[in-house]
């Protein structure tokens, strides 16, 4: 386990995935969560909390994670599923969706945060865990690796709204230009900013 984490008691498991989702707070796009086993025999270092690593950092440790992980999957809620569920429980589905599409199913899960979604096997909330745990470390940089990618592609398409920048989070240049410009199919009408700015408060 790389230095960078702080201890964590493992539970007694054979088989542990670690999940983490990126994209709660922005006001565009879909919520991505990632679930990874990692392989013992084939150590990553340098895991850590995505936020804290560069984006050079992140790129080079999500091929890493792919690449020896004994499984990874993505997970994901659409913006028009965050709107009919609410994003808390959107997230809580894309972890689902995530966990179920590895090719190995875990025995434990162990997801960062204070919540857990309901799963096929135990799994336990662990806060901060992006930080303790290599597995949510892990999981942590695939979500953002793949979420900060879609908001280029979504930059390249709409470049006014500068989302490589800020990456749909509520900064000062995203609320500019909504009110210029507009909300875009891929931005979450039932998030405060973007009702107001459609009239739909």
């Amino acid at each position: 386990m790389s230095k960078e984490l702080e201890p964590f008691e493992y539970p007694l498991a054979t088989c542990i995935a670690g999940v983490d989702e990126v994209g709660r707070g922005p006001l565009v796009g879909a919520v991505v969560t990632a679930a990874v086993i990692l392989d013992p025999a084939k150590p990553i270092e340098g895991l850590t909390d995505s936020k804290k690593l560069s984006e050079k950092k992140r790129n080079l440790l999500f091929d890493e994670i792919k690449e020896k992980a004994l499984a990874w999957s993505l997970g994901r809620c659409e913006p028009e599923e965050i709107d009919q569920l609410n994003i808390l429980q959107a997230t809580m589905v894309a972890m689902q969706r995530a966990v179920a599409g590895l090719a190995v199913q875990p025995d434990f899960v162990l997801v960062d945060g204070n919540r857990i979604p309901e799963l096929p096997m135990a799994a336990q909330a662990v806060v901060k865990g992006d930080l303790r745990v290599a597995e949510i470390s892990a999981a942590s940089i695939l979500a953002k690796v793949t979420r900060d990618r879609e908001m280029e592609v979504l930059d390249a398409e709409y470049p006014q709204y500068g989302f490589a920048k800020h990456k749909g989070y509520p900064t000062k240049a995203h609320f500019e230009a909504l009110s210029e410009h507009g909300a875009i199919e891929q931005h979450r009408k039932s998030f405060k900013p973007v009702k107001r700015i459609l009239g739909l408060d």
